[in-house]
């Protein structure tokens, strides 16, 4: 039987205002994508509305992979578009954002994963937004090196790529080309590659994990080199997924972050509304400050 949301669940929206108004409008107008709508994230008006913030997804809207939680269609995706990467920094550029999160579908169906398309959009954005901080969050490449390489050379601020789940439910949950342990190669090669690079990863609960499957998944990602963390609560998108097990509770959420943050993470931003983008700007001027990240990194 599926569990009612709990009063403390029920997150207030900052609701719609102008800058909400402005980064859709612009979305539409230019023909991107957001993981926002994509993924049916709960947080889309917060983050809209807060200035010079948002995520854009790339390489389509159709994701190779089917992982039994995610909302984004799964299918046979068209080419890449040649042009997205113009029309994203022009609206980088028209929204004058500060901070900006690109994410992507997963494409097994290129050859490379579309790690070159994305490299090219980090660089349009890059050359036409050169004070804009440039978050990545991207797929696992199947693991290869040469893929990864090519992200790591287009020069984001942070590369993201997220774990989603403990190790006993990858199987469960992800789809069968996904990898706890190839996930974690990926986050602990972009440090092999670029150790100046801040890197990022996300985690789901209420599937049914216990709280030492998750502490040791953060274990693995400190083992990793993992600098950032966010932890949220799964949200069920609809009838055809799983099933949610547990609504984690906010004293949880806060012991969560208490402990990454004792094992030496950067932040932990953990919460039950929290999303890997869920005010990463914010968060990260927050934080790479207090770190002494140089002026030009922000």
């Amino acid at each position: 039987m599926a569990q009612r949301k709990p009063a403390w669940l029920r997150a207030e929206l900052s609701g719609v205002d102008r800058q909400h108004h402005a980064v859709h409008e612009t979305v539409a107008d230019r023909d991107l994508n957001t993981v926002c709508e994509g993924a049916s994230c709960p947080n889309r008006e917060e983050c809209w509305s807060q200035e010079r913030t948002a995520s854009f997804m790339i390489l389509g809207d159709t994701c190779t992979r089917d992982c039994s939680f995610c909302d984004v269609p799964t299918g046979s995706p068209s080419p890449p578009d040649p042009t997205e990467p113009d029309r994203l920094a022009g609206a980088v550029e028209d929204l004058d954002l500060s901070y900006v999160v690109l994410t992507s579908v997963d494409r097994d169906d290129l050859p490379d994963g579309g790690a070159e398309h994305f490299a090219d959009c980090i660089r349009a954005v890059r050359e036409r937004n050169p004070e804009t901080t440039i978050e990545v969050l991207i797929p696992d490449f199947m693991g290869s090196t040469d893929a990864l390489r090519t992200i790591v050379r287009a020069g984001p601020d942070v590369i993201g790529h997220n774990l989603e789940t403990v190790r006993r439910l990858q199987g469960e949950l992800r789809d069968p080309r996904a990898a706890y342990y190839q996930s974690l190669s990926v986050l602990e090669g972009v440090k092999k590659l670029d150790e100046t690079i801040f890197t990022k990863s996300a985690l789901m609960v209420g599937f049914g994990e216990t709280e030492a499957e998750v502490t040791d998944a953060m274990d693995d990602l400190r083992g990793a080199a993992v600098d950032l963390l966010t932890i949220g609560q799964y949200l069920r998108p609809s009838a055809d997924h799983p099933e949610v097990q547990e609504y984690v509770p906010p004293e949880q959420f806060e012991a969560y972050r208490e402990y990454g943050e004792a094992q030496g993470f950067k932040y932990v931003a953990a919460a039950p509304t929290v999303r890997s983008s869920y005010r990463a700007g914010e968060l990260w001027v927050e934080n790479a400050l207090d770190d002494g990240v140089e002026p030009d990194r922000l």
